[in-house]
């Protein structure tokens, strides 16, 4: 009996000190959630105005350019894949890749070869186990995404897009990302980054107010080849911080219920160490009463 409480004392102790690792996490990501949600939501207006620019542009001028059109035929596809770079963050990670094999699934059906770039520890962990080839992966701060990455990945992926099929060169490019809805919603999402489709995201300008009238100096063409970069820039970091606050919202929800998990275990541990002692009680009481009753026998 006294091995078995040991053993209770031991649990309800490691539980215990799991509970209040739990709940410092838990608090820490309540406290980033705030700046993160900030950050998504300035992020807005810049990438709006750039989107209508972009948008105006392309209405409003029969303009051929390569970011714009849809080629004959699409060989091969770039798949951007954006996980975390920890875990404990429930099925966060896990949501991602499975939309990104689905993504990857259809791409080879429709016969087109897929080149891949990870973002986050957890895909590099992912294709790494699997001896799954990858282009190239960035990691360190996805719950605090920096500006400077988004830049790389533009350029990157703008590089083989750029090159013939060839040399590695790609027809299209997607990204898979989780989408911030709200603290409870965090949707896997997939978006065709090119060829262009013009996609603005939500504001409060009416949706049918008139896109302005331009005229342009350079050349569309120009301006298309300064705008182009700084939207796909943009719409990559917009990603970027939308992944950020989901993951932190999915490790706040994750470390409660594994705290709330944390504390139903050491009440169980708890109840069980008792029922124990007072076992172990009632046989030393039942020994000393038989004791007691052979000696007087």
């Amino acid at each position: 009996m006294g091995a078995q409480i040991r053993v209770y004392r031991q649990k309800i102790a490691s539980t215990t000190s799991m509970g209040k690792i739990f709940k410092a996490m838990e608090l820490i990501a309540s406290s980033r959630i705030g700046k993160a949600r900030a950050r998504v939501s300035a992020s807005l207006p810049y990438a709006n105005a750039i989107t209508r620019a972009v948008t105006a542009v392309a209405s409003q001028s029969e303009v051929d350019h390569p970011l714009t059109t849809e080629p004959e035929s699409i060989r091969r596809a770039a798949v951007l894949v954006m996980t975390s770079d920890r875990g404990l963050a429930g099925s966060y990670s896990a949501s991602v890749l499975k939309q990104a094999e689905h993504l990857v699934e259809l791409l080879h059906e429709e016969g087109k070869d897929v080149k891949t770039y990870l973002v986050g520890r957890k895909a590099q962990a992912y294709f790494d186990f699997r001896g799954r080839e990858y282009a190239k992966v960035w990691t360190g701060g996805t719950d605090a995404p920096e500006f400077t990455t988004a830049r790389e990945l533009r350029e990157a992926l703008l590089k083989d897009f750029a090159d013939e099929f060839e040399v590695g060169g790609v027809d299209e490019i997607h990204v898979v990302f989780t989408q911030f809805k709200s603290m409870v919603v965090q949707e896997p999402t997939v978006i065709r980054l090119l060829p262009l489709e013009v996609v603005e995201e939500e504001s409060e300008t009416p949706a049918d107010e008139l896109l302005p009238l331009y005229e342009y100096e350079p050349e569309p063409e120009q301006v298309l080849d300064a705008l182009l970069p700084r939207y796909i820039e943009s719409r990559i970091f917009n990603a970027m911080l939308q992944a950020a606050a989901s993951e932190l919202a999915a490790r706040q929800r994750a470390m409660k219920s594994a705290g709330d998990n944390a504390k139903e275990l050491i009440k169980k541990y708890t109840r069980l160490r008792n029922n124990a002692r007072q076992a172990e009680v009632t046989q030393e009481l039942s020994e000393i009463v038989a004791g007691a009753d052979a000696l007087n026998g």
